[in-house]
């Protein structure tokens, strides 16, 4: 409910200034729900597209490691019991 009155309050005061043309309420439209996008993402702290490539490689390189690991592995033999 908060969030259509956020949305009203503020078609409201785009025709209280007098933005009636078309052009002038799609571009002011656009901006409020640019914005509100940007308060999204920096309110997420997403990372960007580069570290996200540097921590890809990193797990890729630690997988690597631990498959090697396994795979030298020797086998323990068990001692006989007399």
């Amino acid at each position: 409910m908060s969030k259509s009155k956020f949305v009203i309050d503020k078609l409201a005061k785009l025709f209280e200034q007098g933005l009636i043309s078309y052009k002038d309420l799609n571009n002011e439209i656009l901006n409020i729900l640019k914005s509100k996008k940007d308060e999204i993402v920096f309110k997420l702290d997403l990372s960007t597209k580069e570290e996200f490539e540097v921590l890809k490689k990193r797990i890729d390189s630690l997988e690597k490691k631990i498959e090697l690991l396994g795979k030298n592995k020797k086998k323990t033999k068990k001692a006989k019991k007399s």
